[in-house]
């Protein structure tokens, strides 16, 4: 009875011509998990009459398609214990999953294989080896396995190119990837445009927009239409360099063209108008995109809950992340990020506590983000104590704090005029592995130019300078300020005139501070003769 039933299962256990028939491809690709395949794997292998080597590689595929890499490369070797050959089919399968799982040494071994058997490699084999390389991190011997290959006498085809030029890219090398791209053009293959996207995309990130857009004139120009991609990556470029009005342009640009723009093109644009302080533009993009049939994301909802708490809207904000879950879109950490910064930015640190306690309830894990918001909030509200507990439960939930955390723990005691606790902490965390950055050297300066150590201060700031910190403004205008409450106006005109020899620009506040600092101690000529060249230089 029981082997009635497994032939009724399993029909081709009892004929060997089962495995000719299109039905078995179904019956390989209905697997419920990794098990059931490897089940099936392990019957094949059983069988009286051995299947084809065809149907192992269904099996091997469906495992490689569900990234189950690890597991078919044992069951190769199983089938091979077995004495079942490989086919070339089977060796290139093996050369994707090491390529995967960054087995690359492994990989060119069953390149050997491939020749030591007398098959031939194919552009499949090249472009997953290339591939394999590039993923991790090996893009020079991308390049000199390609030029191997390229002096066997091989072609390559569009695939390859395409991998290289994003490896490229990825690698900060923008200018060899449109070398290359200049190169494949002289031997008859044709760019594509997911080159010509892959160096739209790595010149916009580093805002060198208008070559960009000349290489996006240059694909129109060539018969290649560029794509979503392509202009959502252009949108970009013109938001960080902050020409909206250009990204906006391309949108229009896109509609005329009948490509439909979609989510991640609408969230460059609703993040930009958010941080440009232009909400109400960006609560409309929200409104065209849905009304295009584009459903906003979290991504979406979160830049213009950003764009409400940068105006200090904190409860239009609130009001966007309550609607969130109704829309049913689940707010991810960075949702809960902005709206605990928003809430302790207008120092309303409880209600930015109880959205930890929710983070908790709702399973998501809190990050240093998350943790060095609240802190800051606490520090800056005076609940320093609590600050500490948190900071605490930081550590508990294995998220060290950085020195961003810190600094905030070092501003409230400057503030409270608690001074060398501050030192004390500089130097704990020092010795914890944590540098401090110039921030923190800042808020040093500042607390000991309140607390009328002046001296100390200036010995801080000179080392500083003798150990090549990058002083940047805040940090003359607060020794600048620190002087003059001292009544010491020559020493603060000097350093007044080396911050432009050390990189740093004159701003209206280091004029307005000496200016005032003169004009209350009488020096009413000194005060002038500055208010003039303020003027000259357009600073009021």
């Amino acid at each position: 009875m029981l082997s009635w039933l497994r032939l009724k299962r399993f029909p081709f256990l009892s004929n060997p011509n089962f495995f000719l028939h299109s039905h078995f491809h179904s019956v390989t690709h209905s697997f419920h998990n990794v098990d059931d395949a490897v089940s099936f794997f392990n019957r094949m292998l059983q069988m009286r009459i051995t299947p084809p080597i065809i149907e192992f590689n269904k099996v091997l595929t469906s495992l490689v398609k569900t990234k189950h890499y690890s597991t078919a490369i044992s069951l190769s070797r199983q089938m091979e214990i077995t004495g079942i050959t490989p086919n070339f089919v089977t060796l290139n399968i093996l050369i994707n999953c090491h390529c995967y799982l960054g087995q690359t040494t492994s990989a060119f071994s069953v390149l050997a294989n491939i020749l030591k058997r007398g098959y031939h490699p194919d552009t499949i084999t090249f472009n997953t080896l290339i591939k394999g390389l590039c993923l991790h991190g090996k893009l020079h011997r991308a390049l000199q396995f390609h030029d191997d290959v390229l002096a066997q006498g091989f072609q390559l085809d569009q695939v390859t190119y395409a991998t290289l030029i994003n490896g490229l890219c990825k690698m900060g090398q923008t200018e060899a990837a449109l070398e290359l791209l200049r190169r494949i053009e002289g031997r008859g293959i044709k760019p594509t445009v997911v080159m010509y996207n892959t160096i739209i995309d790595s010149l916009c990130k580093v805002k060198l927009v208008s070559h960009a857009f000349d290489l996006y004139s240059e694909m129109i120009a060539k018969g290649i239409s560029p794509n979503v991609v392509t202009y959502s990556a252009l949108i970009y470029g013109f938001c960080i360099v902050g020409q909206l009005k250009q990204a906006i342009g391309l949108l229009d640009e896109m509609v005329l063209k009948n490509i439909d723009p979609d989510v991640v093109t609408y969230n460059i644009l609703v993040d930009a108008l958010g941080k440009e302080g232009k909400v109400r533009e960006a609560k409309n993009m929200l409104a065209v995109m849905i009304k295009q049939g584009v459903k906003p994301d979290v991504v979406t909802y979160s830049s213009l809950m950003d764009g409400y708490c940068l105006v200090n809207e904190v409860n239009k904000a609130r009001d966007v992340f309550n609607a969130m879950a109704r829309r049913g879109v689940t707010p991810n950490v960075q949702s809960y990020n902005i709206m605990i910064y928003g809430l302790c930015k207008i120092k309303m640190v409880d209600e930015a506590l109880n959205l930890l306690e929710e983070m908790d309830y709702e399973k998501i894990i809190p990050n240093k983000v998350t943790y060095s918001s609240l802190i800051d909030g606490l520090c800056k509200t005076g609940k320093v104590f609590n600050a500490w507990e948190l900071l605490d439960e930081m550590h508990v939930r294995g998220q060290p704090a950085d020195i961003i955390t810190y600094n905030s723990f070092l501003d409230a005691l400057c503030k409270g005029h608690h001074v060398d606790k501050g030192i004390a902490l500089i130097k704990k965390i020092i010795d914890k592995g944590i540098q401090p950055d110039m921030c923190t050297y800042n808020i040093l300066l500042d607390g000991l130019c309140k607390c009328g150590r002046i001296k100390d201060a200036q010995e801080v700031f000179q080392d500083l300078f003798k150990k090549g910190y990058n002083l940047n403004n805040w940090t003359y205008n607060t020794m600048i300020n620190g002087l003059c409450k001292e009544g010491l106006f020559d020493e603060a005109l000097t350093l007044m005139s080396k911050m432009e020899d050390n990189g740093c620009i004159h701003d209206p506040i280091t004029f307005e501070t000496i200016i005032s600092a003169l004009f209350e101690k009488g020096e009413n000529d000194k005060a002038e003769k500055l208010l003039r060249e303020m003027i000259a230089r357009d600073l009021l």
